[in-house]
């Protein structure tokens, strides 16, 4: 049989071999330098910094037996964080080595790879995918561990192929186990890996120049792997992450022009790394418009071309493009993901199927320098060039990552129409103080996409915050139109309502959040302050007695409930030995330095007849009151104290 590759000709002393191994891993780490000194961006937070799956002490058997993964099923990725955080915590610093590290230990491996299916330029092919700025983004957010863990124990996993192809003793079937472990980690910690069948069938091609039965059923186990954590992915991705309703307002003609264009995007940004950012704008896509399918049949061209170029150029060219989507495939739109909502593409998706063309354009690099010498010194000069080049734009990119603020302001830079952009700046702004700024932004994130929950949300909570309350009530009413059901929007509307002394407008919506999140203290204590407020004394106690059912160890539950069982307008409702004991427990609760519950209890007290208790309590509650520098509160106390003395006066008065 005629073998399809040339016979090893390019490889190299291993003194040399070493030294462009050393260099490569230099120039990676030393490219990425900046990201050390980054911290954590968007949802860095759900992975690590909030992730209670890290520390707890049953983290690790719920990682990975346990539907309490924050985001999708990642078993390797939340396991190897959970090792990390034991080591050292929460400093990003080492989160960021780790990231690196990986990479560039890719980059080996896929020198390693394309040296054992001896491709022309494997090292080159290696430095370029380990320099080129696409993979900023895997690499410098600390969140993408997943893709370049991934990408180790995939490329691994080609590597243990390769040699169970080569061997042809029982000692090559470790090599098919090792190759099915790998993969088996690979797809634990990031489910884009099941693509690796694919991979497999194309190096089998790529060497023999067909594709065996045999080796067609020896792929079969991982397909079985593949397909199971595919279809784990989907179901996830559709009930814990939101994509239920996206799945089916995109057709599957708009699905198939996704995948088109989104091809070509993932190639140009390749070929021309310019304006490179976290979000890209998402495309207006109608299969109605003829010119939407020019994307597509361009691919279908080029894939026809690179099929009927196989007797001039060899299968090299069918091979790259083929790796190429079949890699990109599960991200292409047809299958829908949480970030679909704002972009269709991502840098960090083409981490791995950016292989397929940096090595056919290095391979044919390297045939163009074999067929014309004296070409060799302007191409090693241009080679030169391009790496330095890539590593520039790679630590200027790098920088980006260092906040969410640099990488948010960036993203808008470049991408004006931005939603998430703007909706995540806004949030930055507001945690920072920047108040003005951050409205501002949600303004924008609204009128970008005026559907948009949280950014409404977000709005409405800020006006209130900044006093503006008939703005803010307003806000509140249009997320209400949008998200009936949403008990925070429910309670913002309500407090507004009932700050301008609209309680019975206000009654309605504390009632609904009481059906919503039935088993909460807090609802019933806000309704029974609309209730009192509207001198319903019976409801208001009723509604004070089922929040301090629900949660006896709420001080601010039994503090309103002994309160109004010794104040309330009506005699009938009044218990002031129900009050002392409730009132007793709520400054048990706040080891007695809590002002509030102190001067119930005093006034539970002076209800109940024990006015030298009542003085004693009201002495304290003042003085709590002046530890916390509530000086209105301690004058109020103040004042009661004196009213609880002149009535013990009385009445020992009048006892004599």
């Amino acid at each position: 049989m005629n073998r399809i590759l040339p016979s090893n000709r390019y490889a190299q002393p291993p003194r040399w071999a070493l030294l462009c191994g050393v260099l490569l891993l230099v120039a990676t780490v030393l490219a990425y330098l900046p990201a050390l000194h980054g911290g954590y961006i968007w949802d860095d937070d759900l992975y690590v910094t909030g992730n209670p799956l890290l520390s707890a002490p049953d983290g690790l058997w719920r990682i990975w037996f346990s539907f309490d993964s924050p985001s999708q099923y990642f078993p390797l990725v939340y396991t190897t964080m959970r090792i990390e955080y034991g080591l050292w915590g929460l400093a990003p610093f080492g989160y960021h080595c780790v990231n690196i590290l990986l990479h560039a230990a890719n980059a080996l491996l896929l020198w390693r790879l394309l040296r054992r299916l001896e491709i022309p330029g494997a090292w080159f092919a290696a430095a370029i995918f380990a320099l080129h700025p696409v993979q900023v983004e895997s690499v410098a957010w600390v969140t993408e561990l997943k893709n370049v863990q991934m990408g180790f124990f995939y490329l691994l996993a080609l590597l243990a192929w390769t040699e169970f192809t080569r061997q042809k003793t029982r000692r090559a079937w470790w090599f098919y186990a090792l190759s099915l472990v790998c993969y088996a980690l690979s797809l634990f910690s990031k489910t884009t890996a099941c693509t690796l069948p694919a991979a497999l069938l194309l190096i089998e091609w790529l060497r023999e120049g067909r594709v065996a039965w045999r080796r067609v059923a020896q792929t079969l186990p991982y397909v079985a792997l593949g397909l199971g954590m595919g279809l784990l992915t989907v179901w996830w991705e559709r009930y814990h992450q939101g994509t239920q309703g996206t799945l089916f307002t995109i057709s599957l003609p708009q699905r198939f022009l996704i995948a088109g264009r989104g091809v070509w995007f993932y190639l140009a940004k390749l070929l021309w790394p310019a304006k490179l950012t976290f979000s890209y704008p998402r495309w207006a896509i109608s299969p109605a418009h003829p010119v939407a399918w020019l994307w597509l049949l361009a691919l279908c061209g080029l894939g026809a071309a690179a099929v009927l170029a196989r007797r001039v150029a060899g299968p090299g060219p069918a091979i790259a493009l083929a790796f190429f989507v079949a890699t990109l495939g599960p991200v292409l739109g047809f299958l829908m993901l949480y970030t679909f909502r704002y972009s269709f593409v991502a840098d960090h998706y083409q981490y791995l199927a950016c292989i397929g063309p940096i090595a056919l354009a290095c391979a044919a690099a390297v045939k163009f320098v074999d067929r014309y010498p004296q070409a060799r010194p302007a191409m090693v000069t241009a080679g030169a060039m391009v790496l330095l080049t890539l590593a520039t734009l790679t630590w200027s990119q790098t920088h980006i990552y260092g906040d969410d603020e640099s990488i948010w302001r960036d993203t808008l830079s470049k991408n004006p129409a931005s939603l998430m952009a703007e909706f995540n700046l806004g949030n930055e702004l507001m945690r920072e103080g920047s108040y003005t700024e951050s409205l501002a932004h949600y303004d924008r994130a609204v009128e970008i996409d005026p559907t948009f929950f949280e950014a409404r949300c977000n709005r409405a909570d800020l006006l209130a915050h900044l006093g503006n309350l008939q703005a803010a009530a307003a806000a509140y009413e249009q997320a209400l139109n949008i998200e009936p059901n949403d008990a925070a929007v429910q309670i913002g509307y309500a407090k507004i309502l009932s700050t301008e002394g609209d309680f019975a407008a206000a009654l309605p919506h504390y009632q609904q959040v009481a059906l919503l999140i039935p088993h909460t203290a807090q609802p019933h204590v806000m309704l029974g302050q609309c209730y009192a407020s509207l001198r319903n004394y019976s409801d208001a106690i009723r509604e004070y007695r089922e929040a301090v059912r629900i949660a006896p160890q709420s001080p601010e539950a039994l503090t309103r409930l002994a309160w109004l069982l010794t104040q309330c307008d009506d005699p009938r409702l009044r218990n002031a030995a129900e009050a002392v004991s409730l009132a007793q427990r709520a400054s048990d609760l706040t080891g007695h330095k809590s002002g509030l519950p102190l001067n119930t209890l005093a006034a539970a007290y002076a209800a109940a007849g024990l006015g030298a208790d009542a003085r004693a309590a009201s002495l304290q509650a003042i003085n709590a009151a002046m530890s916390a520098g509530d000086k209105t509160a301690a004058a109020d106390f103040q004042k009661q104290s004196a009213l609880y003395e002149k009535e013990d006066r009385q009445d020992q008065a009048s006892r004599q």
